[in-house]
């Protein structure tokens, strides 16, 4: 075999015992694609010395090596030291890589959490999966689907960010149940995402269903499909007469939810194009 591709879109806790031992084998390698968010207990990120150390040294024909890797450390006991964007960067450039994008979102294990993520450049992945709040910018152009997750909260010039560097988003999940700190709806940066068209925000903070539903922080001309709790839903759209997060709401077609309800009165005339209601179980 002289290509080989591994995506993994969950978490993955068998990077140590079957990833790095089936790789190994593989010594006719010429191109590998690695895409894994790996949980680890006792050790630390995944950087540029593990990956050669454990994985590359073992395939001398490896050619080309395109990578996303995100880890996350659920450590017990007290907190310790992780390594800083610096050290994980610096890592990688002794191995022979020069353009890597990292964002150690934690340089301690605080909570018994910590995260990293490490890539190739250019990013070359249709999706971005586990975005943590450190992210800094970078183009990632060839990005469909991003999912943002993380225990600190997304503030606005992040997603300004991630307008301008995700330019052909079109799949949006946003996992955070933390208020955002600085006050959105004074911001005199509106943001647009031009090609997205599904918005996920079941487990969203109310704070993030006002940051892009409301047209005075976000405007999103393509938004067809939403998912969200009902309940949600109809506190930042005041009860379905809010004008401010009507023009968004325009074009949805199906809209998402977790549980069946009576329309009220408004709900037809804020969504002209609605088709139907579908039910969604939140885990």
């Amino acid at each position: 075999m002289k290509c080989f591709s591994l995506v993994g879109e969950r978490y993955s806790y068998c990077y140590n015992t079957l990833v790095v031992p089936l790789l190994r084998r593989m010594l006719n390698l010429e191109e590998l694609a690695l895409q894994l968010s790996v949980i680890r207990g006792e050790e630390s990120y995944i950087d540029g010395n593990q990956l050669y150390e454990e994985v590359l040294n073992y395939l001398p024909r490896l050619n080309k090596f395109m990578f996303n890797i995100h880890t996350h450390i659920v450590k017990t006991g007290i907190d310790v030291d992780l390594p800083s964007n610096d050290d994980i960067r610096n890592s990688f450039i002794k191995r022979g890589f020069q353009s890597v994008g990292v964002c150690a979102a934690d340089q301690r294990v605080v909570n018994n959490r910590g995260n990293c993520h490490v890539y190739s450049l250019p990013y070359l992945f249709r999706d971005f999966l586990f975005m943590t709040s450190c992210f800094q910018g970078g183009k990632l152009d060839k990005v469909r689907i991003l999912m943002m997750l993380d225990r600190c909260p997304f503030e606005h010039k992040l997603f300004k960010i991630i307008s301008k560097d995700f330019p052909f988003l079109q799949k949006l999940i946003i996992l955070n149940s933390r208020a955002q700190k600085n006050d959105q709806h004074h911001s005199s940066t509106l943001i647009t995402f031009n090609h997205l068209f599904e918005l996920n925000l079941i487990h969203a903070h109310t704070d993030y269903v006002v940051q892009f539903l409301s047209d005075r922080n976000t405007r999103l001309p393509y938004l067809t499909n939403l998912k969200i709790e009902y309940e949600t839903l109809a506190t930042a759209t005041k009860n379905f007469t809010n004008d401010a997060t009507r023009l968004n709401c325009a074009k949805i077609k199906p809209l998402f939810v977790n549980e069946s309800f009576l329309r009220p009165q408004n709900f037809d005339l804020y969504f002209p194009s609605f088709v139907n209601i579908r039910l969604v179980k939140i885990v």
